[in-house]
């Protein structure tokens, strides 16, 4: 699983968690968000994109996303529900990383492309009930940037 770094190019996951941890060396005594969002685009295939975020709050931050193409032709309920098995995937790494530098207090974030308006808001409950019930936060639209705009950016 290789990530990219609009700064750094091409990183595999240990080196996007180091490069984490370093950011938020940096200034420790500052607030931070981790977040994982996905977002996909139908073509021919599947195109799917899963950015992590973290941002230092007020004070900017980094991203990195992995780019992933399916081959054929699925509903949008079923891209919505492997999008967000694919932002818990990563979500579920990340936290495991954590947990064996003895951070287990950290709060990751998982924006959801679904929202109260539109053709996903019957799956709401079901995508969000998936994510809380694996132990991470859920924001949907208009709250989940992670995935409507940093991800989504990289579908095209």
């Amino acid at each position: 699983m290789f990530f990219i770094s609009p700064t750094k190019g091409r990183l595999s996951f240990k080196q996007v968690f180091r490069d984490i941890i370093s950011f938020v060396n940096e200034y420790p005594e500052d607030n931070y968000k981790l977040i994982v969002g996905t977002d996909s685009q139908l073509r021919n295939d599947v195109c799917y994109v899963t950015a992590v975020v973290i941002l230092r709050e007020g004070k900017g931050g980094r991203f990195y996303y992995i780019k992933e193409r399916e081959k054929g032709k699925i509903s949008l309920k079923q891209r919505i529900f492997l999008e967000t098995a694919r932002s818990l995937e990563v979500a579920s790494l990340l936290a495991s990383e954590f947990t064996t530098i003895g951070v287990t207090d950290l709060n990751i974030e998982i924006h959801l492309d679904v929202g109260e308006k539109g053709k996903t808001k019957d799956i709401i409950r079901e995508v969000v009930g998936m994510v809380t019930g694996s132990g991470f936060g859920a924001r949907i639209k208009p709250d989940s940037y992670g995935a409507t705009k940093v991800a989504d950016k990289f579908t095209k």
